[in-house]
């Protein structure tokens, strides 16, 4: 005998919490099934193990997707401040870092007891270890096999998530179901993730764990924060943030003296004729960083020995260096994905699909993808919301 109810969540990740919390709490019999052993283990390892729980300025600026447009009607009416009161609620400290990224002063734990409390009010039944073997629809039903137990309900959540971060257990799970269901998805590829180097710019991973303020640019789009060069390439929060824009063969540039007037090195030169390259670049940059640079543009002579031609163009270069990465680290080191389920199939403002009544799609398994900084989870809150209201 198949057990019954309003609506089943797969996944118990931030937006299928919040999704079956909601719907819980307007009277719908839920039931989430998590095949991790807990729920929330994303949330858990986020923002360093306190949790980048939203950012206060998320707007549908900050998000990618094949329909810019499709994230404005649930992220409007499910904003940070209302997270933020809801976190307050449970008496939860937080501070703000940079950017509008807000953190939890405790532990991310603090979130996800947060969530299962939400889920408690509304009497949400939460199986975690439970292995979806199968998903039939037939006659307005759904009907959903987990541990040799079927389970039917009106109403049907992806909340899976991504591919991204497998040793956490994700899978594209998601787009098998699409696809079983017809829905089409917008190609998968891993984001917010460190970018490879190779041929002659294997040299720059001699300067391993060395970091610097730049303004990173790929396919038009800048973000001003720290580059970290790695043993394998680059990565920090400006790198993580161009690669949800780059694709294999494009280039990433980086301006090594963000906010320099192009004459500079020629000012510099004038004002301390004796300085070299090297010295003024130190001044800004880490040494082993700047050594390198230096080295690279090939001026060595005292800058008063230099012509103004050549100052000019290496102030370019600085400001426009340019790398040509061989590939990004992949899904096992991208924080999210950039794809998925494609929105044309779903209700911006509901999630639902719009050929299969009853079926919903939230979260990251959607292709709607935040910037690094809390992005990803305010999405999360909000199509969750969107969902849970919707049941």
């Amino acid at each position: 005998m198949a057990d019954t109810y309003d609506a089943i969540v797969l996944g118990a990740g931030a937006a299928g919490l919040m999704c079956a919390a909601r719907a819980g709490q307007r009277g719908r019999r839920v039931l989430v099934l998590e095949k991790g052993e807990k729920p929330g283990k994303k949330i858990l390892i986020s923002g360093g193990g306190r949790c980048n729980f939203t950012n206060i300025g998320a707007s549908p600026a900050n998000y990618l997707s094949a329909n810019p447009h499709f994230a404005k009607s649930a992220l409007a009416r499910y904003t940070p401040r209302d997270f933020i009161e809801l976190v307050d609620s449970y008496g939860i400290a937080w501070h703000e870092k940079t950017l509008g990224q807000l953190f939890c002063d405790g532990s991310a734990q603090q979130i996800v007891d947060m969530l299962l409390a939400e889920c408690a009010k509304g009497g949400v039944e939460v199986r975690c270890n439970a292995e979806v073997t199968a998903v039939e629809h037939d006659a307005g039903r759904f009907a959903v096999m987990a541990n040799g137990q079927i389970a039917t309900a009106a109403s049907l959540v992806i909340a899976t998530g991504g591919p991204s971060i497998p040793k956490m257990g994700a899978t594209g799970y998601a787009y098998d179901l699409a696809r079983q269901f017809r829905l089409k998805v917008v190609e998968p590829r891993p984001a917010l993730v460190p970018l490879t180097l190779g041929g002659e710019e294997v040299l720059f991973r001699e300067i391993s764990g060395v970091s610097a303020p730049v303004v990173a640019t790929a396919n038009k789009t800048s973000f001003a924060e720290a580059a970290l060069f790695t043993h394998r390439g680059l990565s920090g929060p400006a790198i993580l943030q161009v690669s949800s824009y780059w694709r294999p063969g494009d280039e990433v540039s980086i301006d090594f003296v963000p906010g320099r007037p192009a004459d500079w090195l020629v000012e510099r030169k004038r004002e301390t004729p004796r300085a070299t390259l090297k010295s003024l670049l130190r001044e800004a940059l880490p040494d082993r960083l700047a050594d390198i640079l230096a080295e690279k543009i090939g001026i060595h002579t005292e800058l008063g020995n230099t012509p103004d031609k050549a100052l000019l163009a290496a102030a370019v270069r600085l400001a426009r260096w340019s790398f040509h990465p061989n590939g990004s680290e992949g899904f096992a080191k991208a924080e999210v994905t950039v794809g998925g389920i494609s929105t044309a199939e779903l209700s911006s403002k509901t999630m639902e699909s719009k050929r299969i009544p009853g079926l919903y799609a939230i979260g990251e398994a959607v292709d709607v993808t935040g910037w690094l900084g809390g992005y990803n989870f305010q999405w999360a809150w909000a199509s969750g919301v969107a969902a849970g209201e919707a049941l």
